[in-house]
């Protein structure tokens, strides 16, 4: 990533203040992978807080009754969505997201706090729940944000290209929230770390969070938004005009069947479930299976830009309808590989494992690495940011977010330790299907004409 400005690009309109660029990304880049790392610590810890937040008994159903608190934050992703996708298109993209990483920030520093089921009973749960739905709140407002926030900043024919960067962040908050519960975990006895350790990643959020949210409030507002607002050609209503027309509305439903729910099933299949298959039905313990997957993962960041360059030259839905397509015809035998080669659940084949999450990885990077163009493209400025949030979130919330507690729920009621793969396959052909059929490539789309043709002559 380079730190030059921005400035004309072909036909489009040229910005009279110069953007460093590498500002920018960082920026925007920093502060959704905290709120990532916020909300994904909950879902590292969960077998660990399974215990903790509920009252003793069945361990399996402790452990989907913590999965079901982890998917409300997905739930409710959506509405957040909803909400400050219409502040962001009404008032602007940057105070939308320093309003989300302000909510975020404190949720998980609360978390931190809570006391468990042992000292206040019922509470404990209730409490969890709430905070849970906040940080889904605010995660629903925050990456559409950074996403739009990045594309609205750089040229056109490299939109692929510098948003596959705010891409990476999921990925990394993942990785920095494995990295923290390991290095905290190295520091004390296991039996600290269960019983107060696992506090310390979520307290720690509240400085990553003062950090970003002081470089946040530094940036200006995006160049393409202020240019409409200025002319006056700013949505009024943006949530009347994205799902109260139905052409838009349209839009955003493809999007979403097309598009979005097979990417969020990919990703949490590949990062999340690989974690907790690795957990609950291999018995590798907490330390080694953040390991396998903290390696996959920094060994298959990279393909996020790669991949995001290369839609900027052949076009986004080749790369992610082959994401999903792929995914779905190997997800079966790259499990049973997994289990066949597991070996001891204390001793269990590193290596092997390693590979065969990474390779899923590498899946995660075909459909998420070029969708924040494709779904930037889809829609006009004055409604992108309200328009762009809802499909994302409701794939990756709904889609994505419950698979968690479905493969739970399935494996409990089957016996069947694979059950959960076939939803999963069932939703990203589903996406491979519509997105073939009914989408269409939008690489070539000028996002900057809109704010030429905004420009008083």
């Amino acid at each position: 990533m380079t730190s030059t400005t921005v400035g004309a690009v072909g036909g489009s309109l040229p910005r009279s203040t110069d953007y460093p660029i590498g500002k920018i990304i960082f920026a925007s880049g920093l502060g959704t992978m905290i709120e990532w790392y916020d909300f994904y610590i909950f879902g590292s810890l969960a077998v660990i807080m399974s215990g903790l937040m509920f009252p003793a008994g069945n361990p399996a159903w402790n452990l989907i009754k913590t999965w079901a608190l982890f998917a409300t934050g997905f739930i409710v992703r959506p509405f957040g969505a909803l909400v400050f996708g219409r502040i962001g298109d009404l008032i602007g993209r940057k105070y939308a997201f320093l309003v989300t990483l302000s909510i975020m920030g404190l949720s998980t520093f609360v978390i931190g706090l809570l006391p468990t089921y042992a000292t206040i009973g019922v509470l404990a749960p209730s409490i969890l729940l709430l905070l849970r739905l906040l940080q889904g709140l605010a995660l629903g407002g925050e990456y559409g944000g950074a996403a739009v926030y990045v594309a609205e900043h750089v040229p056109d024919n490299k939109r692929g290209y510098y948003t596959s960067f705010i891409q990476v962040t999921a990925t990394l908050g993942l990785f920095v929230s494995l990295g923290v519960i390991l290095l905290t975990k190295r520091m004390m006895s296991d039996a600290d770390f269960k019983t107060w350790g696992w506090r310390v990643p979520f307290l720690l959020s509240i400085v990553l969070v003062g950090m970003s949210f002081y470089i946040r409030l530094r940036l200006k507002e995006s160049p393409l938004f202020s240019s409409l607002k200025a002319s006056g050609k700013s949505s009024l209503a943006p949530l009347k005009e994205s799902f109260g027309n139905w052409a838009n509305f349209k839009i955003v439903l493809l999007v979403l069947l097309g598009a979005t729910a097979g990417q969020g099933i990919v990703w949490y299949t590949g990062q999340f479930y690989a974690l907790s298959f690795l957990q609950t039905t291999l018995k590798v313990d907490l330390t080694k299976a953040s390991v396998i997957v903290a390696v996959a993962i920094l060994l298959g960041m990279p393909f996020f830009v790669v991949f995001g360059a290369l839609s900027d030259r052949i076009g986004r839905l080749k790369i992610m309808m082959a994401g999903n397509l792929i995914a779905a015809l190997t997800y079966l035998p790259i499990y049973h590989a997994m289990k066949n080669n597991m070996g001891d659940p204390k001793n269990p084949n590193m290596g092997i494992l390693i590979l065969l999450v990474f390779i899923q990885v590498i899946y995660v990077t075909m459909v998420y690495g070029p969708i924040a163009a494709f779904l930037i493209e889809s829609f006009p400025a004055k409604i992108r940011y309200t328009s762009f949030s809802l499909p994302y979130h409701i794939g990756n919330g709904w889609f994505g977010g419950t698979l968690p507690l479905i493969g739970a729920l399935l494996v409990e009621k089957t016996g069947n330790i694979f059950s959960p793969l076939y939803w999963v396959m069932a939703v990203a052909l589903m996406t491979f299907v519509v997105g073939s059929i009914f989408l269409s490539e939008k690489n070539r789309v000028q996002i900057w004409d809109e704010a030429a043709e905004a420009r008083p002559t």
